[in-house]
């Protein structure tokens, strides 16, 4: 894939721009800070250096792909293969897609502690692209703060104000696979930024949700440690609350990643015991399917 210069991205005004840094470590961090919220700074540019060497002035990074045969899921067959590597099937699922992805972003949606940072770097692995946990770069903005310390010192508010800024940013680039906040789905206008690229949802059982936050704590999750009691029922009890207020937001996904579904076609019992690979390799199938239904009704 060769990096072409395409066009200048210019920061809302109201976060002042120092530069946003390239691909390192599969993420794409921005190196800026939030300036006084009443401020209004013009607008930078964002600079992002080609994939070989460094390119100045302002840029975006856009995929030229060629053809290819689109090999079939591996999870469609409802079993795998005694010699199953997921990495090579992987790596095969995401040179079939490419030519119908055509550059286009990935967004990944879904509740806290669905996968979305995981199976997001697993992505942009395969498919080559950068990797953006929006969650970070408003931390970065923020001068290091936690999203905990934001919602506290800002409000949550201030941290949806800034999430939408930074879909805005992203959605006029290309080669990105995005895990956003478990929120950016209540906005309508949110959508409108994800709708330039493909939206994916992970759908994890509340259950599995509630043993994976629990395992790790709440601490980093304002809107979780915010009762006392029983760790896995409090964080149980919040998570359906927060499911039925997002739940349809959530299905307006253009793909579904069902992870019951999973298990059920590999003869598994419990979507913990997934790896990461094979939920990324069904999201490349479902994303597959979504691109030819509509590449065949244009």
């Amino acid at each position: 894939m060769e990096a072409k210069v395409s066009q200048s991205l210019q920061l809302p005004a109201r976060i002042s721009s120092e530069k946003i840094a390239r691909k390192s470590s599969n993420s794409l961090q921005f190196l800026r800070r939030i300036g006084d919220p009443k401020s209004h700074l013009a607008p930078d540019s964002v600079n992002l250096p080609a994939r070989k060497g460094r390119v100045q002035g302002p840029i975006v990074l856009k995929v030229l792909c060629s053809t290819g045969n689109v090999p079939a899921s591996i999870l469609e067959s409802g079993s795998l293969p005694t010699s199953f590597d997921e990495s090579i099937i992987l790596r095969n699922k995401s040179e079939g897609i490419e030519p119908y992805l055509n550059g286009r972003c990935i967004y990944l949606v879904g509740m806290m502690g669905s996968g979305k940072t995981t199976v997001g770097k697993v992505l942009s692995e395969g498919l080559g692209y950068s990797f953006c946990d929006c969650d970070t770069l408003i931390e970065q903005a923020a001068g290091g703060n936690t999203v905990a310390e934001i919602f506290k010192i800002y409000g949550e508010s201030f941290f949806r104000d800034s999430e939408t800024e930074a879909l805005q940013k992203l959605s006029s680039m290309h080669q990105l696979v995005v895990s956003t906040g478990g929120g950016a789905v209540i906005r309508p206008i949110n959508w409108r930024y994800m709708q330039k690229g493909i939206s994916v949802w992970l759908d994890v059982p509340l259950d599995a949700l509630a043993r994976r936050i629990t395992a790790v704590g709440t601490d980093s999750r304002p809107l979780l440690d915010q009762e006392s009691g029983d760790p896995y029922s409090k964080t149980m009890s919040r998570l359906s609350t927060l499911f039925k207020e997002r739940g349809e937001a959530y299905a307006n996904a253009d793909v579904c990643v069902s992870l019951e579904n999973i298990v059920a076609k590999l003869g598994l019992t419990d979507v913990c015991n997934l790896t990461p690979n094979i939920i990324a390799i069904e999201a490349l199938s479902q994303i597959e399917t979504f691109l030819k239904k509509k590449e065949n009704n244009i």
